[in-house]
């Protein structure tokens, strides 16, 4: 259970107020899944990462806006009592804090949710602090940022040299300071995220980061063994369901094949 404690829905302060204490944070992108994780978790993330994990896609960057609401609704129907954070989609946030707002209030509307997520630090600092002000609450992301995967050049952790740490660390900073409730810190190098744990206000949660982090969140999909395209370095693998459906898959179509299923079990006949 969370150490919030109950069954009493978490908000977006309660999550504030545990920093220092671990925060468990998964993906959850429909409500099926929603209800299963719900009763371990202190906030559910309906993150861009649906793009990779149901559609497909290879990166987060075609995820369209329609998506994330879709999904989003669907979570909040099967979630009682985690906070549920939605990702705002690559290009409806960026272009100016009142496209920001816009998107959000859309999302916030639209799906029941309790915040949005951003990427982008600095150069966000007053999208986030616009929003926030204007009672939109926002999770920040700095470190490893997918939707910014092109100028990056790729998917590769942060923090390896000194301007590296100091432009992190100087990102959720700037996040911190803007409003934002909480920031996740992805692909950042551990000291370098235990560092900006201990120096910023807000909760940190950390993804390839630091076990020193406020809390942590991982893609569900990651840790069931569903998802096998590539396993980042930070993921710890809970169970191997992708083996398990695919052994039932292939069990099912041997009795189709055989004529062994349906049995006489499974079919309706005329009550005599």
């Amino acid at each position: 259970m969370s150490v919030h404690g109950g069954d009493k829905p978490i908000t977006v302060p309660d999550l504030r107020r545990m920093k220092g204490t671990p925060q468990v944070w998964l993906t959850a992108y429909t409500t099926p899944m929603a209800r299963l994780l719900d009763p371990h978790c202190d906030a559910l993330l309906v993150g861009d990462s649906l793009g990779m994990v149901l559609y497909g896609l290879p990166s987060t960057l075609a995820v369209t806006l329609e998506m994330m609401i879709g999904h989003g609704a669907a979570v909040v129907r099967g979630a009682k009592r985690s906070c549920i954070v939605v990702d705002l989609p690559f290009g409806s946030y960026q272009k100016s804090p009142e496209q920001a707002f816009a998107t959000a209030a859309r999302v916030l509307a639209e799906t029941g949710c309790a915040a949005v997520k951003l990427e982008g630090g600095t150069e966000m600092a007053e999208t986030i602090r616009f929003l926030t002000r204007r009672g939109i609450p926002v999770c920040g992301h700095v470190g490893l940022m997918p939707q910014s995967v092109n100028v990056a050049g790729g998917f590769r952790a942060t923090g390896r040299t000194e301007d590296e740490a100091a432009k992190v660390t100087a990102d959720a900073q700037a996040v911190a300071e803007a409003g934002a409730f909480a920031v996740v810190v992805e692909g950042t190098l551990e000291p370098v995220a235990a560092a900006i744990t201990r120096a910023i206000s807000i909760p940190t949660i950390g993804i390839g980061a630091s076990a020193a982090c406020d809390g942590q969140v991982l893609v569900i999909d990651d840790v069931l063994g569903t998802f096998n395209d590539f396993t980042p370095r930070f993921v710890k693998r809970y169970a191997d369901l992708g083996e398990r459906i695919s052994a039932a898959a292939a069990a099912y179509a041997r009795d189709v094949r055989a004529r062994e299923f349906p049995g006489p079990e499974h079919v309706f006949r005329k009550r005599t």
